[in-house]
């Protein structure tokens, strides 16, 4: 089995060699991530200059782009045969509600199944890599539950959430729906050292919305999230309803 590992948070991540560690447990592993943090990019491409793919003394290429930009150039032209699985992480905090539309993270396995290899998303609930480490022997049993299951469902992504506690204290795997959270004070007007005024994006007060079934309450109980996602963003029930605006 070829498995490919990529990320956002960069080539040097805790995460990724967490991750490379554990799905060379199952197959045959190969690194493909940016070479800085490149959180918050969503599932954007470099199409303004050219990327330089660079190996590194341990096989891995880091790649001066996006993770999207990454599982693109693995599958295209870096790798010898398609891998079987992508899978992105493990990212240091959560991607969970409207979090899966800007996290690199979930576009990198995205670009995965885009172009149909399963993709998987892994996130840890924090930024402790030692308590992320715990996590090593509970990620090995579910990469090798998920890369053995019968069929992989096309077109979906697994967006998996791991809750911050050592992994002795989790309480077990639920399998879950996004949940959705609102931002308030979340931009900062300052001024530059030259009094220009700039604005900041970061931080700020999170309210969370959702059922028990919702992923960040499955994380918030100590629970192990994983989310299916598919690419199908259509809202089917209002299809008949904007037919009748007659908008022609």
């Amino acid at each position: 089995m070829n498995i490919l590992c990529s990320n956002d948070d960069g080539i040097l991540a805790p995460g990724l060699a967490l991750l490379t560690d554990v799905c060379r447990e199952v197959g045959e592993v190969t690194v493909v991530a940016p070479d800085r943090e490149q959180s918050g990019t969503s599932h954007s491409l470099t199409l303004h200059r050219p990327l330089r793919p660079a190996r590194r003394p341990d096989g891995a290429y880091q790649v001066d782009g996006t993770p999207t930009d990454c599982v693109m150039l693995a599958l295209e032209t870096l790798m010898p045969e398609r891998p079987d699985f992508v899978f992105s992480g493990v990212n240091h905090g959560p991607n969970m509600g409207e979090d899966v539309l800007y996290s690199g993270t979930v576009s990198a396995a995205m670009e995965g199944v885009m172009l149909g290899v399963p993709g998987i998303a892994i996130s840890f609930n924090g930024s402790d890599p030692e308590l992320m480490a715990t996590y090593r022997e509970t990620l090995v049993r579910l990469v090798r539950k998920i890369t053995s299951a019968d069929e992989f469902p096309r077109n979906t992504l697994l967006n998996i959430n791991l809750p911050r506690r050592t992994a002795s204290e989790v309480q077990g795997v639920k399998v879950t729906q996004l949940g959705s959270r609102f931002f308030s004070d979340s931009l900062t007007r300052m001024t530059d050292p030259w009094g220009r005024e700039i604005m900041w994006i970061g931080g700020g007060t999170i309210t969370w919305t959702g059922g028990a079934d919702a992923d960040h309450a499955a994380v918030a109980d100590g629970y192990i999230s994983i989310t299916p996602l598919h690419m199908d963003l259509t809202n089917y029930a209002l299809i008949e309803t904007v037919r009748s605006w007659n908008l022609e």
